[in-house]
């Protein structure tokens, strides 16, 4: 008893309404921070891509229109993007297609007979090394064979070298 003649109850022991309260807070807060972060870890890390199962893909044949007209032609090696271009004297070269400086693709100039990077101006020869621009090193090489299947054209295989 108090002094007013008042007699007090003690709280029962288990869970208060401030308790339930916080712990609803506290969770639907972490939710939200989840829910947020989750989309943007996703988006900043890059996709597991599977490597190339094998060690040589065909490009097409001689004749395909993208090397009569373009004189280019950019093929999927596995993950990896790879220009296979036709050079004077029909020899064809290939090459990553992925420029080393920010990893943009790489297209074939005709009339400057080079590659070029449209994204910040770097330029290869035709040997795959940096000739200007911002690239820091050369375009990774493929090996490039005709094969021949009786009168047809004869394939572009492109393999690692």
């Amino acid at each position: 008893m108090d002094g007013q003649g008042e007699t007090r109850v003690a709280p029962a022991p288990g869970v208060d309404r401030r308790r339930v309260l916080n712990w609803f807070l506290g969770t639907s807060f972490g939710a939200l921070v989840g829910s947020v972060l989750y989309p943007v870890m996703r988006y900043v890390t890059p996709p597991r891509l599977a490597e190339a199962n094998t060690d040589q893909v065909e490009a097409g044949t001689v004749n395909d229109v993208e090397f009569r007209e373009k004189a280019f032609k950019i093929v999927r090696f596995g993950a990896e993007p790879v220009i296979v271009v036709r050079g004077a004297d029909e020899l064809f070269v290939a090459y990553s297609a992925t420029c080393t400086h920010l990893d943009c693709i790489v297209g074939f100039q005709k009339e400057e007979n080079r590659l070029w990077c449209n994204c910040h101006g770097g330029a290869y020869d035709l040997q795959g090394r940096n000739v200007a621009g911002p690239p820091p090193k050369p375009l990774t090489p493929y090996k490039v064979n005709l094969v021949e299947k009786g009168s047809d054209p004869a394939t572009i295989v492109v393999s690692k070298a």
